[in-house]
Formats: C-alpha cells, structure tokens, sequence
C-alpha cells in the first residue's frame, strides 16, 4: 500500500437483541445494506454476555425479551456491572407497546433513544447513525 492510500474503515457494529426472528432479520438486512456489521442475541437472561463480548458502536435492544427484560439489560449496562462493558455505549431501545410509562422508565434508566414499532427503515437508520457519531 502506498503512503497516500489509506485502509478502508473497519465497518461499525450493531449488536441487535430481538427475540422476534422476522424483525430481527429485518433490521439486520436494512442495516447491511448500509453497511454495518450486524449481531444478533434474542434472549435477555444472556443479553449482558453478548454485549460484552465485542466493542460495540450501538446496542438496539427490544423491551420485551424472554429471560429478562430489556430494561433489566439497560440498568445493567447503565450500572457498568459488567467487566468489559462501556456504561455509557449508546442503546436504541425499541417497544412494540409506545406507551409513555415505558418511554420515561427507559429515559430514567438512562437510554440513548427510545423508539416505537413499526418505524420507518430511514427513521432507525438516522437514529443508529447518530447515536454511532456517523450521521450522514
């Protein structure tokens, strides 16, 4: 490689935690497509191992997850009790419920950004990319 080439950047990493396999494949495709480099985990009583097992630019964690919910995962990720785990990694929350309570429960235990089911591909794109610092 010349000196004024450069590497191409080493795409960003989602880890998705979705117990609904048709939208966790959804989401993955729409993310791939833009370029990022996709896991996924679907139980939330091992959530916290997935998370700490790579350094993640953002975690989208759905609420309701077998095991233990996505709040439990929050709080945990929040209360840094796990070695390896940044407290302060971005979290895209998504609900297929909307309802106000659990929005402030998630803003309480410190999320990043709520969002509501269904939503736009272009909607969880902008807000992935944003909480990733790579807003286009």
């Amino acid at each position: 490689m010349r000196d004024d080439e450069t590497a191409a950047p080493e795409p960003r990493r989602v880890l998705l935690i979705e117990d609904e396999a048709n939208i966790a494949t959804a989401i993955a495709f729409i993310l791939q497509r833009d370029g990022w480099r996709v896991s996924t985990h679907s139980d939330g009583a091992t959530a916290l191992d997935a998370v700490a097992r790579a350094p993640w630019d953002v975690v989208v964690l759905d609420v309701m997850l077998p095991g233990q919910s996505g709040f439990d995962v929050l709080a945990a990720i929040r209360a840094g009790e796990r070695a390896g785990i940044d407290p302060a990694l971005p979290v895209l929350m998504l609900t297929a419920k909307g309802q106000v309570k659990d929005r402030e429960r998630a803003e309480a235990l410190g999320v990043s950004r709520f969002m509501t089911k269904p939503f736009s591909n272009q909607d969880l794109l902008a807000a992935i990319r944003s909480l990733a610092g790579a807003a286009a």
